[in-house]
This record gives C-alpha cells, structure tokens and sequence, in this order.
C-alpha cells in the first residue's frame, strides 16, 4: 500500500513539476510579450508625442503670425518695449530656408519729416491733439492694445494741425505714410487741407479700396487673396514732381506720371464711418523726399536714412523698410567699390543703456539682411550710438523720428 502511496506522490510531483515548467515557460512567454508591446506601444506614443508637438507648434506659429498680422505695425521707432532675440528680422519658409519678405518693395520714404504723428501720450477718447477737424466725430482709442485714430461717425475728416496751413505745405517730393485699418467701403486721401485750402482743379483725392486704390485716371486692384477690409495695411504714397504712386504693402497700384494737380496739403476722409463700422490709422508721417543715395554718399559720405522701422523696443525688421534696404542692397552692388559702417541711433526716450544696446542691435539686424541679400560681409560692419548723437531735438515728435535713425557711412 505504501509502494502505491509513493507511486502515486511521485507520479503527482512529476506531473506538477512538467506543469510547473509549461506554465513558467507560459508565462515568461506571456511577459516578454507584453514588455515588448509596452515598449513598443510607449515608443507609439512618444511618436505620438512628437507628432502633435509639431501640430501644436505649426497651429502655435500660425496664430502667432495672425497675431502679428493684426498687429503688424506699432509705433516701431518707440524704444520702451523688452527687446526680442530675433535681429534679422526674416520669416521661414516651411523648408526652414530664409524668406525675404517685401523684396521688390520699391518705395523710399522722404529724410526730412514735416509732420509725424505716433500717438504717444494721446488720451483716450479725446480728439487726437496733432490734428484739426474738418468735420464728423474723431476720437482717440485703444485698439488691439495700440492706441489709434479712430473715425466714428459723421462722414468725419481731419487735416494736420500746422503753423501755415492755408498756403501749399507740401515740397515738389514728398511722402507720406500711415497704416490703415479699413472694415468697409473706403477710405480718401485728399492732396489740400479743406478746411484752410481752396480746392486745386482736377481728381485730388485717392479712394482706398478693400480690394484696390483709384486716382483718377489709374485704378488698379489688389492681389487676390491681399484685400485689407479688416486688417491692418500699410499705405504709401511718393510724390516727385507731378509723378504720384501708391502702394498698399508692398504692391505699387498706382503710377501716374503727370499727375494733372499741384498738391498743396493732406486730409483724411472716411464718407462711411459710424458706430457699427469704425475706421483707424496710427504711425501717420509726412516727410520732405531727398536727393538720390548715390549722390548723397558723393556728398556727405552717408546716407542718414529714418525709414527704417522696427518693432516697438526691439531689432527685427518691419517689412516698409525693405523699399530702403533695397535701395542701398543696389547701391552696394551696382558699385563694388562702395563698403559702409551701419550705424543705428536712437532717440533720448528710455534708459540710456537700453537704447545703446538696441541701437547696437538694430545696425546688426540691418547688416545682416544686406548680407542675407548677398553683399559680402566684408563690405559692412555695424556699429550703434544709441542717444548719444541727436541730429534734431527730441521735444517734438518731428525730432524724436529724426534722431531714430540708421546710418550708412562710407568707410
């Protein structure tokens, strides 16, 4: 009875010893197994992770650059502001290779500033204090955190407000610049001050449209997919002796080479304002033009240069500048024997050690777009002066743009 007792415990050890192992190698199988889907399942989602990491950053980058289209051009000669790293001020394409933005921008804005209107220090809801009212209502406001000029109601219109404005203000070349923010209809420039000036004979005044510009005899449309109702634009307009052009951005639709009146002074008309659709302008500047680079560099050995805007408090470019650089990428190569020291000045406003450094920082950004461009780097070095060298005082708003400056000095 025993034997058979033994029998059988060895018979039940061999048995759970042969399950034992099945069910080992069974569940060593069954773990590994599982590890490696783990493993594989979290490098899933690691990829995953990346993935809408990217997704997250394009939709980041894209409303970033809608941001900055609605924002597109502050007070940029203003010092106040943090600066930013970014000192070329290029965009990317989506190979990551530099983008030059506006670079057949041919528009130059005049050197010497006649009227200059950045609306610091304006009080919110008052009447903009550098202007006279022809008629309507127009207040000072506060929009997209900017403060603005805003047209309300009334079929409103303002002219400058300047010592002398009943005879012809404006020189033989000229320019004049603001950024428009237009939600409907359309926006009129008229060549007279029509409060204090009779009415020259002829079409003076340019319609701006959502989708195009017309003075008469030329109208020309924007390009499709660029129409400005709702967003800010940037407006330019270059008058040399009886030849006008006009741009929106960086697209010339207007060129008229004999413009058929002499135009003597600026308002700003808005024949379809009210409270459902306000208009607004802000960075407004009216300025004498000067003589061409070239005989400039012959004459004074620079060329003293204010229309080059930044970005409130930093170095990145906006891009109406590219009308001047340009300019000077042309210059530098239509005569290789040319080389220039950049040189960046700001105005007293600020700490003094602020504005030397973004003074520093703006001739860079300014150097190494010319190179950007292709001039060789060894033709260029940049320097900043920060307040340090005013060439006009700083307790007008006129002398405050004059003394933002960028200087290209023949070396």
């Amino acid at each position: 009875m025993k034997k058979i007792i033994a029998l059988a415990l060895l018979c039940f050890t061999i048995v759970m010893n042969n399950y034992g192992q099945v069910n080992l190698k069974d569940k060593i199988k069954k773990k590994t197994n599982q590890r490696a889907n783990r493993r594989t399942d979290q490098a899933i989602d690691k990829g995953l992770d990346k993935t809408e990491e990217g997704i997250v950053n394009i939709f980041k980058k894209d409303n970033k650059e809608n941001e900055n289209t609605g924002k597109e051009y502050h007070n940029n000669e203003s010092n106040e502001n943090p600066k930013t790293d970014q000192k070329d001020g290029q965009s990317e394409t989506a190979t990551g290779e530099p983008e030059l933005l506006w670079s057949k921008y041919d528009f130059v804005p005049g050197d010497k500033i006649i009227f200059e209107d950045n609306l610091i220090g304006e009080e919110n809801g008052e009447f903009p204090s550098r202007w006279d009212l022809v008629r309507g209502t127009i207040e000072n406001a506060v929009f997209g955190g900017e403060n603005v000029i805003m047209f309300r109601d009334g079929q409103p219109m303002i002219t400058p407000y300047m010592k002398n404005t009943d005879v012809d203000y404006l020189p033989d070349i000229f320019t004049i610049e603001f950024d428009l923010y237009l939600p409907n209809n359309y926006f009129r420039i008229f060549f007279y001050d029509r409060k204090n000036q009779n009415s020259p004979s002829g079409h003076n005044y340019l319609n701006i449209h959502s989708k195009e510009m017309e003075l008469r005899p030329a109208k020309s449309s924007i390009p499709d997919g660029r129409a400005i109702n709702n967003r800010w634009a940037h407006i330019a307009i270059a008058y040399t002796n009886g030849k006008m052009k006009a741009y929106i951005d960086e697209t010339r639709l207007i060129n008229i080479p004999h413009l058929g009146f002499d135009p003597t002074g600026v308002s700003l008309e808005v024949y379809h304002a009210s409270d459902k659709y306000k208009f607004y302008i802000r960075n407004f500047r009216l300025a004498e033009g000067g003589v061409k680079y070239y005989d400039r560099v012959l004459q004074d050995g620079k060329i003293v240069s204010n229309g080059i805007r930044f970005d409130v408090g930093k170095s990145t470019i906006k891009p109406e500048s590219m009308g001047i650089i340009n300019e000077i990428y042309k210059l530098l190569n239509d005569h290789p024997d040319l080389s220039f020291s950049v040189e960046g000045h700001t105005d007293s406003d600020g700490n003094d050690d602020f504005n030397q450094e973004l003074s520093e920082e703006r001739a860079e950004s300014v150097m190494n777009r010319l190179v950007l461009m292709g001039i060789s780097k060894d033709r260029l070095v940049s320097k900043g002066f920060g307040e340090s060298v005013p060439i006009a005082s700083n307790n007008t708003p006129e002398g405050k743009a004059s003394n933002r400056r960028v200087e290209f000095v023949k070396m």
